[in-house]
């Protein structure tokens, strides 16, 4: 028999997120900081909406882009949130998750031989995405230094006559660095003077803390035209399993954007579509009393990490600390894993958000207060031994 298999796909390595969370399952006494995942409930009036949907028999397909309300209250929060105008019937997309939306861009936009600059550390997907696309991905090495922020001078670095589209992960995932307004204005200029495309995912959005406001590079004078806004509704709204995302975007981009989206999806979850117009109208309460715990457990973890010695800049966004572990002479993948073997405490190497990201661990913190104090304690004794 032939080999079946495709070698772009077999030479993609698994995430190195899910490693550690498949050796949790079989550890019941372990605790897992290491899934992105909210530990609060969907709110339940969004949840009641959804319900309703199915008992009004509302259990057919959408158009291709979604439904014409969901895409309408997407405009009205992009105006409201980033004094963004976007048209609902040729702008928005309703995808699967924002993970789709990534998918969707890349494959809509992407000629074999282009280049994708790509940020790291950063989300899992963008890479592997960019290389089912036919890219060539181009890594940029953010710095511990500039407090993980992109800066004009690397993307400079970085930049070829094929370079298309940049990646622009914030807030971002694993560090929980923010990009703020002198921060984007200063790449917007390199970005139109070298024509690129944006690509700009924004799912933390919602999440950002100490009076920081998340800015989209898309409000940057000249932006709107050559980005895509990558957004959702898992990490603000709780909504993981919903799986629910969305696209705006130039017109033509959005259109083939479509297309694909249409041969291969259909169209996303009819329930999930009518939970989430309700999460855009009445959800901004819901929002802020969740983005207020996930700052209580910020704080909380940071002041733990002084008391035991563990260095870890300030993040300002998204639910992640990501602390330095490379004074103790192991590697991220050795840290994570002995921690979890000697303390049963699951956490993510540095390593699984690109090779820069040696020296350091992501430590989520979208789980209760009380399981981060355990937590915290089991982390402690860990650094206590490795001091030794």
């Amino acid at each position: 028999m032939r080999n079946p298999l495709s070698d772009t796909i077999v030479n993609i390595p698994p995430s190195g997120i899910r490693k550690f969370f498949d050796i949790v399952q079989d550890m019941p006494d372990a605790i897992s900081l290491g899934v992105g995942e909210p530990d609060f409930d969907t709110p339940w009036h969004v949840r009641d909406e959804g319900i309703y949907s199915l008992e009004k028999g509302r259990t057919f397909y959408t158009s291709n882009s979604g439904l014409k309300e969901l895409r309408t209250e997407i405009c009205n929060y992009m105006k409201r949130s980033q004094n963004l105008v976007y048209s609902w019937d040729t702008q928005v997309l309703i995808t699967v998750g924002g993970s789709e939306g990534i998918d969707l861009a890349f494959r809509a936009m992407i000629n074999p031989g282009d280049e994708v600059l790509i940020p790291q550390p950063s989300y899992v997907s963008y890479e592997p995405c960019a290389i089912l696309a036919g890219a060539t991905p181009v890594i940029i090495e953010l710095k511990e230094e500039n407090r993980f922020r992109l800066t004009a001078e690397e993307i400079l670095e970085k930049v070829t006559d094929k370079t298309k589209i940049l990646v622009l992960p914030f807030p971002n995932n694993p560090t929980g660095s923010i990009m703020e307004q002198e921060d984007l204005e200063a790449i917007a200029k390199v970005i139109l003077e070298k024509d690129l495309i944006v690509v700009s995912d924004e799912i933390y959005g919602e999440l950002t803390y100490n009076g920081k406001r998340h800015v989209s590079i898309a409000s940057i004078a000249g932006m709107q035209e050559r980005t895509i806004v990558i957004g959702g509704f898992s990490k603000a709204y709780a909504m993981t399993g919903w799986r629910l995302g969305y696209v705006c975007g130039p017109q033509e981009i959005v259109r083939q954007m479509t297309k694909i989206h249409q041969f291969a999806i259909m169209c996303a979850p009819t329930t999930s579509q009518y939970a989430a117009v309700e999460a855009l109208k009445n959800g901004d309460e819901d929002v802020a009393m969740m983005r207020a715990e996930y700052n209580r457990r910020r704080r909380f973890l940071l002041e733990a990490f002084a008391e035991m010695g563990l260095s870890c800049f300030e993040p300002f966004g998204a639910f992640y600390v990501f602390p330095r572990v490379k004074e103790f002479g192991i590697s991220s993948d050795e840290f994570a894993t002995w921690l979890l073997k000697d303390e049963r405490l699951a956490v993510v190497p540095g390593t699984a958000f690109g090779k820069c990201g040696e020296g350091f661990i992501r430590i989520s913190y979208a789980y209760s207060l009380e399981n981060l104090k355990v937590a915290i304690e089991r982390l402690k004794n860990f650094v206590t031994k490795l001091q030794r």
